[in-house]
């Protein structure tokens, strides 16, 4: 267990702390939580800040563990495999809680849940033949959009929604774009390995 798979195990536990905040009945359970009045127009529920906050540290733990791995040649298959775990658990199940909350339109949480389906499903078959499939430029610029726009979003888009600036919804709009052309990306990209028993069987 080396300090990136450490990392690796914590973003794990951040991301169920921040599930377990955001979807936790505190008015139920009697707890009062503070809320803001920002500009006499925006109430900002306090429990959203705090898992913005934990959300931020989680993301900067998710570069931090590759960085580490791959700078002092630390990488690991469990490595590999947690830290895809972690990642998907952080990004899609706060992306669900803020879509089924009516932060966010659903769309963006459908597009980007299923084109990483799709896109780890292509993984998969990648690495059974012996296929390493790196990171694409616009696979990396949509993480950024996507995790930018979710903290944003989790600070209720300020400070620009003081001058009414959808800086959160603009972030996210893009990152669901560039899913589904990263998806399709990945798709031609691996496309040969896909069909290849498909093609072998009809030349018999």
């Amino acid at each position: 267990m080396n300090l990136p798979n450490k990392l690796t195990v914590v973003r794990i536990v951040m991301s169920f702390i921040i599930i377990v905040i955001l979807i936790f009945p505190f008015d139920v359970a009697g707890i009062v939580l503070p809320k803001l009045f920002i500009n006499e127009a925006i109430v900002v529920d306090i429990k959203y800040f705090i898992a913005g906050v934990l959300f931020i540290l989680a993301s900067i733990t998710d570069f931090l563990d590759g960085h580490i791995a791959r700078k002092y040649n630390l990488v690991t298959d469990f490595g590999k495999v947690m830290d895809a775990i972690a990642d998907k658990v952080l990004v899609n199940s706060v992306l669900i809680i803020l879509s089924a909350s009516g932060f966010i339109h659903p769309i963006i949480a459908v597009i980007v849940v299923i084109r990483d389906s799709v896109v780890n499903s292509i993984k998969m078959v990648a690495g059974n033949n012996g296929r390493v499939i790196a990171a694409i430029k616009s696979g990396k610029i949509k993480t950024v959009c996507l995790m930018c726009g979710i903290a944003l979003t989790l600070f209720y888009n300020l400070p620009f929604e003081l001058w009414n600036i959808k800086v959160s919804d603009v972030l996210l709009i893009v990152a669901a774009i560039l899913s589904l052309i990263s998806g399709v990306q990945y798709y031609y990209m691996n496309k040969d390995l896909l069909f290849k028993n498909d093609k072998s069987v009809e030349q018999n």
